[in-house]
């Protein structure tokens, strides 16, 4: 395992330790996954709203985005740059590729340590008390779709 891989795998158990307590309370409503995203918003939710999914993202005690990306939030120093510069992701993917990528990221790496959610069926290792509970609540993944989508420019 090289270096870079064992640091990834650290940071996702710490991913993993930091997401106790953090997981929605109900399960996940079944969804439509059509090609490469989820085209509808999820069952339940209402139109996203771009500052309620900004605030998502930047609290590390929800989201925890900012532990794996780097984003546009000047306010939350210590961003992650493990995974993809949030900045010009909604020039980069359509909202359904987005949902997708939430949802469940490893519909596209099935080794990624980006953490599935709103996926409840098929994971490994999860404490009893957060089985067949989502990370995220639908209405939560859409606010972060509804920010992402704003974000067009390019990091600079």
């Amino acid at each position: 395992m090289t270096a870079r891989r064992r640091s990834g795998a650290a940071r996702a158990l710490a991913l993993a330790a930091l997401l106790h307590g953090a997981f929605a309370s109900s399960a996940a409503e079944p969804f439509v996954v059509a090609g490469d995203g989820i085209a509808s918003p999820l069952p339940g939710a209402t139109a996203g709203d771009a500052v309620r999914g900004r605030a998502i993202v930047a609290n590390r005690q929800v989201g925890l985005c900012l532990l794996c990306h780097t984003g546009p939030v000047a306010e939350e120093r210590f961003q992650g740059n493990l995974a993809p510069d949030l900045q010009g992701a909604g020039r980069r993917w359509t909202a359904a590729q987005l949902r997708l990528r939430i949802v469940d990221a490893s519909h596209f790496n099935p080794s990624t340590i980006m953490p599935s959610y709103y996926k409840t069926e098929g994971l490994n290792r999860v404490a009893v008390g957060y089985q067949n509970k989502t990370i995220l609540t639908a209405q939560q993944i859409e606010d972060v779709i509804a920010w992402l989508q704003t974000l067009k420019d390019t990091a600079p």
